[in-house]
């Protein structure tokens, strides 16, 4: 099993930044792919951004293009999320999630296998 927790969420004014973190424990060695995804109340959930881990390939959702990136720290077993430029429409949690088989779907929250407690982001405007 795999564990993961995110934090760095709160309160930030349009176009300020955030960073946020997911980290993982347990079996990380079984890890493919650490996603992150977002929902807003009354909306689907959304995907974000996404990191292959052997790869290090990455995926981003056309809303967060060229405004966030997604890296990862091996030594540390932890991925970020680095927000920059926020507006109020990104207000939603955010939710880290990952799983273990290979699978081309990175953008599909039904390929993920765990998924974190979420950490809430706010956008002032």
């Amino acid at each position: 099993q795999v564990q993961l927790v995110e934090s760095g969420g709160g309160l930030v004014q349009a176009g300020g930044s955030l960073r946020l973190s997911c980290a993982a424990s347990g079996r990380t060695f079984s890890i493919y792919r650490v996603g992150w995804f977002r929902q807003a109340p009354g909306k689907e959930r959304e995907f974000v951004a996404a990191i292959t881990w052997s790869t290090g390939r990455i995926y981003y959702g056309d809303s967060v293009k060229g405004r966030f990136t997604i890296s990862r720290n091996d030594a540390k077993n932890t991925v970020y999320l680095q927000m920059n430029n926020l507006k109020p429409e990104d207000t939603a949690v955010y939710y880290c999630a990952g799983h273990s088989t290979a699978d081309t779907r990175s953008s599909y929250s039904g390929a993920y296998d765990y998924w974190g407690q979420g950490t809430q982001v706010t956008v002032s405007s």
